[in-house]
């Protein structure tokens, strides 16, 4: 199939469910237990409509948005996302790639297969999220490793201190750390391009198991086939704000929490003087029944002042979703699922694919909404229907 006749992100999603094994699409697309947060991020758009505004004169339009003095092209970015070579072979590659040439940010996943020393080359100015203990003898090397590699953008997630309880892979068989077996194995036999184009391009080209090699200092990491010293997610329950006022003071980059939900959380890092908050429910692959992104957005943006960067991601998959959240007070758009689609699909060339249609969907309806800048954008231009 021709890539430009993939319309939209809900294209990509199917083309990549029929490409993808079972037990993989369902990790990728899935939630945790009964999915009310990963249905509650879709619903919450349905409860804000637009309030055009007419006879402005909308033919010059840019849809650039401005970060710490920066312009990026887009009002949107790349979400960090875990175990993509599951996806396609050296996924990591052709997300950052693609965001590079196109000047949108990309946040790079801990959890992520391809060295962020190879990442670089792609996209030198990716951004790095992690999964980080509260153990300081643990951060200082893997600081001091993000420096070597001029990563500038740090991203803190908070809300994975535990495991969530993710059925859906269980019952598909899908696990962290991995472990083969004759499901998964015929699964990949049932869809043949995919074994092409992952399962045998890393045995044949990598010549080894992928491993989680920017979690930690070590490049090396682990093998996803193994569980590491002490627990996959070991000391993750103990981080807590001490650790982050230490991390402010010895890292001269900046700092941006994600997986706020809370206005309180979003005070108190604009008062600790961190950079940003990314509002947050992990895409709805943690705490079931919680709040939908969309809707925490406006309580988080008024406990912070103006100046604070409030970000979010969380089920947004047209360009009037994008919309949404910036009039409702976001300065970016993260999405992760919608790219990881297009990678599945076609690789970078796939990426690229999901960027110009997201872009020519805000720049088509940014017009028909009356505005010719994102700055523009405020809550004059939606209303909020009762549920």
């Amino acid at each position: 199939m021709r890539l430009d006749q993939l319309l939209s992100v809900g294209d990509f999603e199917r083309r990549a469910r029929s490409i993808l094994p079972r037990a993989v699409f369902g990790y990728v697309n899935g939630g945790t237990e009964d999915c009310l947060t990963l249905d509650a991020n879709r619903e919450a758009f349905r409860a804000v409509q637009f309030r055009p505004r007419g006879l402005v004169g909308v033919a010059d339009r840019s849809q650039s948005v401005e970060l710490w003095g920066r312009k990026y092209q887009h009002p949107f970015g790349i979400a960090p996302m875990g175990v993509t070579a599951m996806c396609r072979h050296r996924c990591e590659w052709d997300l950052a790639k693609a965001a590079a040439n196109t000047g949108i940010p990309f946040v790079l996943s801990g959890l992520s297969t391809l060295a962020m020393e190879t990442v670089r080359e792609a996209d030198p100015d990716f951004w790095y999220q992690g999964y980080i203990p509260g153990d300081r003898e643990v951060i200082q090397p893997l600081l001091n490793r993000l420096q070597s590699n001029g990563v500038k953008v740090l991203v803190v997630t908070i809300d994975t201190p535990l495991g969530a309880n993710r059925e859906n892979n269980q019952r598909n068989g899908f696990t962290i750390p991995f472990k083969f077996s004759q499901g998964l194995f015929w699964d990949g036999v049932r869809h043949p391009r995919w074994s092409a184009n992952v399962f045998a391009r890393t045995l044949l080209a990598d010549r080894a198991i992928p491993r989680f090699c920017n979690v930690v200092a070590d490049p090396h990491g682990y093998r996803i086939t193994e569980e590491p010293k002490g627990g996959f997610r070991s000391g993750r329950d103990r981080l807590d704000w001490t650790h982050l006022a230490w991390m402010r003071e010895v890292w001269p980059g900046r700092i941006v929490l994600k997986g706020v939900a809370h206005p309180d959380d979003a005070a108190m890092a604009e008062r600790m003087g961190l950079d940003a908050v990314i509002v947050s429910n992990h895409g709805g692959r943690q705490l079931d029944g919680a709040q939908g992104s969309l809707d925490a957005l406006p309580d988080v943006v008024a406990a912070v002042s103006s100046q604070f960067p409030v970000m979010i991601d969380g089920g947004f998959r047209r360009g009037t979703d994008i919309l949404k959240a910036m009039a409702l007070g976001a300065r970016m758009v993260f999405m992760g699922r919608p790219f990881l689609y297009g990678a599945s699909v076609a690789g970078q060339e796939g990426v690229q694919r999901v960027i110009d249609i997201l872009g020519s969907e805000v720049d088509r309806n940014l017009g028909l909404l009356g505005c010719r800048e994102m700055d523009m954008l405020n809550r004059e231009f939606i209303v909020s229907k009762g549920r």
